[in-house]
């Protein structure tokens, strides 16, 4: 009987594991939401229309400084003194950096030396030879061994110029990149210097709309972060686009009196013309992807169907559509979060 007994408990004891495990299993599955792809998507719409709109024109870009470089000395040296911090004002031709030229100051004197030497021989030489006491053969070769001696001496001045590391322009440090003590060589970055006296604005684009720049032009920048409204002169229009097909253009701005634009900051160039444009205006919030490879839905017999667009220009929350859709189309513009190819739709009222 207790071998009976000692087989029939484990046994149960598992049903009853099974039992609880599958009522657990069957809790679980009924709490969970089965998403019914059968089941109408709730979304809004909108009938598609042709409209006339005024035609205008909104570009957005980054302010850029007129001038950047960043330093470096023009021979090897160890950086003796650094007599400017970052972020103070500089003018051209101010020293900024001073290496060590004891070594070449030391060759200074002695090449000055030489010519020294070498000029009171040629005037001795001279008188000798206007006498008839020595050919005229050494006083040649003193001579050119005096001209050697002041182009060694020349390039010995030039060297410890270069030496001080001068602004090339007026502007402002805003990169210290070296220390008191470290080693510059040609090409190693010192300090960077930037001139955001003038400052330019860089948008780009598209094909489409690059009629509407010419170089010299000028137009109204605005900075809203200021905020404030400058005139701008065109600088440069792009000849190359990019991947986007859309050009770069710069506009230069003269800054204000504190200098309060900076680089980086955001600027807008709003253009209004007096034509006007035919076309199919439908909301951005509609567009699916990017605008190189843009998707809508629309609502056929019930069900969503998405299609490619071609988008002729953003104008604000508004889009431009080219090519893609058509008078009397039925747009999906709310709730695209749940909506698939193909899926069931219903129209919110």
């Amino acid at each position: 009987m207790k071998k009976i007994l000692y087989i029939l408990i484990p046994l149960v004891l598992l049903g009853l594991v099974v039992a609880k495990l599958l009522s657990n299993k069957q809790i679980a599955e009924a709490q969970v939401y089965q998403y019914d792809r059968e089941q109408p998507i709730p979304v809004s719409i909108l009938q598609v229309e042709m409209a006339k709109i005024q035609s205008e024109y909104a570009f957005t870009g980054t302010f850029a400084p007129d001038k950047e470089s960043r330093l470096s000395a023009e021979m090897q040296g160890k950086v003796n003194r650094i007599l400017v911090d970052a972020g103070a004002t500089v003018k051209k031709g101010q020293v900024l950096i001073m290496l060590d030229d004891a070594l070449l100051q030391w060759q200074l004197k002695a090449a000055e030396v030489q010519v020294k030497g070498l000029e009171a021989d040629l005037n001795r030489y001279t008188i000798l030879v206007e006498n008839e006491a020595i050919q005229g053969i050494q006083l040649e070769k003193t001579a050119l061994a005096l001209e050697t001696a002041r182009v060694q001496a020349g390039t010995l001045r030039e060297q410890i110029n270069k030496t001080q590391i001068r602004a090339p322009f007026d502007g402002i440090v805003t990169a210290q990149l070296t220390e008191e003590g470290d080693f510059a060589a040609p090409g190693k970055p010192l300090l960077q210097l930037t001139d955001i006296g003038r400052i330019k604005l860089e948008i780009q684009v598209t094909e489409q709309d690059l009629k509407l720049f010419e170089v010299g032009k000028k137009y109204l920048v605005s900075i809203p972060s200021l905020p404030a409204e400058l005139t701008g002169t065109v600088h440069m229009i792009g000849s190359r686009g990019n991947a986007a097909n859309s050009f770069p253009v710069e506009i230069v701005v003269a800054n204000m009196p504190e200098k309060e634009i900076k680089a980086g900051m955001f600027g807008q160039l709003n253009l209004h013309t007096n034509t006007e444009i035919e076309g199919i205006m439908i909301p951005s919030s509609a567009i699916l992807g990017s605008d190189l490879a843009p998707q809508v839905y629309v609502i056929k017999a019930g069900k969503a169907i998405i299609r490619d667009i071609h988008i002729e220009k953003r104008m604000q929350d508004k889009v431009l559509v080219r090519s893609g859709l058509g008078e009397k189309d039925t747009l999906i513009v709310g709730g695209l979060i749940n909506v698939f190819d193909g899926a069931s739709v219903i129209a919110n009222h």
